[in-house]
């Protein structure tokens, strides 16, 4: 035996993103089979809650190892489940590990507390409470965000959650406009680029601009009209340059920007009128038949997909509908504002997203679901299908799906119908 060690409370392992998946589970209904033997609820949910516990304090932890892993285990739980209750009581304690964290923390360490910032802002709402964690994040954000020593990393996920919070605690206008400005003085350093060249070249902060461009643009949508109009007025005419961008991330984001901007200035104004767009749509058009052989083929198919959706939006003033289902319940995305908005919380929840949007009042309210459908367990259990009828089912499409594939494979087929 080696020397005797300090005991604590929980360990590396209790500590793990894996070990916080498995008890963030404990309150996913789908975590439960249909056989399965009865779950003490009220006895997990102390089990949850003293882990997390555990993990509040592990953020004050002298190894910064174990700060970011208690960091990533509390985004887990707060993907994963609505702590309300749980966060409210420890919320100035949770708003203070972030600001150390991001303060003096390195680029990784950074980035985790950025993003729980962010969840804890979804987790809380548009209250009192949210406004007081954005009042003392805020500006540590803003100073992350423009300083140009700190890692490109960690500026990017803090304008992703700048942007974020932003958006879901600021009745303050002139707030909302200031974060704006912030978020506005890192991107627009890409227009600058395509004055001495025809295109736009990719540079290690482009990430930081992609990211910066879309927490913007998702604050634009709660904008009022007449800042909306400033806003169009001073943009529209300089997005097109970052078509030409190497980046293909780059590329779609300001795609998307610009169908945003179209559908918004046309809601503003019926009789918008573009002066550049023959050259626009020439722009939009090249992207979407792009046969470029440099590029990979997956980003091309991409990029196809995406630009035919904008070339439609800004030519036709379409939208292709798409439907969310979550439960028993079913959103239709039918317009540019509601994509971007949907985008953004899914990037930051990740798999989270279908229960937050069953749960969170907040999320709820963004999307006019009203309040959360409250069903029983009789009532679930009746619309989940059975085990022994998922295998029949999955049984049957493998053998259509095989028989569809062979009969194509099949080297006695007649392909000279083809040519």
């Amino acid at each position: 035996g080696g020397q005797p060690r300090n005991v604590q409370p929980f360990s590396d392992e209790d500590a793990s993103i894996e070990t916080m998946s498995h008890c963030s589970g404990f309150s996913d209904p789908a975590s439960f089979t249909e056989d399965g033997p009865e779950v003490d609820e009220e006895a997990t949910q102390e089990d949850l809650e003293y882990k997390l516990k555990g993990f509040i304090d592990l953020t004050l932890d002298k190894s910064a190892k174990t700060r970011q892993a208690a960091l990533e285990s509390l985004k887990s739980a707060f993907c994963s489940k609505i702590l309300y209750e749980f966060i409210m009581e420890r919320r100035m304690t949770l708003t203070d590990s972030i600001e150390r964290c991001i303060k003096k923390g390195k680029s990784d360490e950074q980035c985790a507390a950025a993003g729980l910032a962010c969840l804890l802002c979804v987790q809380m709402g548009s209250g009192i409470e949210s406004e007081e964690i954005f009042k003392t994040l805020g500006p540590v954000l803003k100073k992350i965000v423009c300083d140009g020593t700190a890692s490109i990393q960690a500026r990017q996920a803090c304008a992703t959650c700048l942007g974020i919070c932003c958006f879901i605690v600021t009745d303050d206008i002139t707030e909302l406009y200031s974060t704006m400005e912030c978020l506005e003085n890192i991107f627009t350093k890409a227009y600058q680029r395509d004055r001495d060249t025809n295109g736009v070249s990719s540079t290690h902060n482009t990430v930081l601009h992609i990211s910066a461009l879309l927490a913007w643009t998702l604050l634009l949508t709660i904008c009022p009209v007449n800042e909306v109009k400033k806003k169009i007025e001073m943009h529209l005419h300089k997005l097109p340059s970052l078509l030409s961008c190497d980046d293909l991330n780059m590329r779609i984001a300001a795609g998307e920007t610009l169908a945003l901007l179209f559908e918004l200035a046309r809601e503003t104004d019926a009789d918008f009128f573009y002066e550049d767009m023959d050259l626009l749509t020439e722009k939009l058009r090249a992207l979407a038949t792009d046969g470029n052989k440099h590029r990979a083929k997956v980003d091309k198919r991409k990029q196809r997909s995406v630009f035919r959706d904008v070339l439609r939006a800004v030519e036709e003033r379409d939208f292709p509908t798409e439907m969310v289902k979550f439960g028993p319940e079913r959103m239709y995305i039918d317009s540019w504002v509601k994509k971007q908005t949907y985008d953004t919380f899914k990037e930051i929840l990740g798999s989270g997203m279908q229960y937050h949007l069953q749960s969170n009042d907040f999320l709820r309210n963004v999307f006019e679901l009203g309040p959360p459908v409250m069903l029983d367990a009789a009532t679930l259990k009746t619309m989940k299908i059975s085990r022994f009828e998922r295998h029949l089912y999955n049984s049957a499409a493998f053998k259509a799906r095989t028989k569809a594939r062979s009969k194509c494979r099949d080297k006695r087929a007649d392909v000279g119908e083809f040519f």
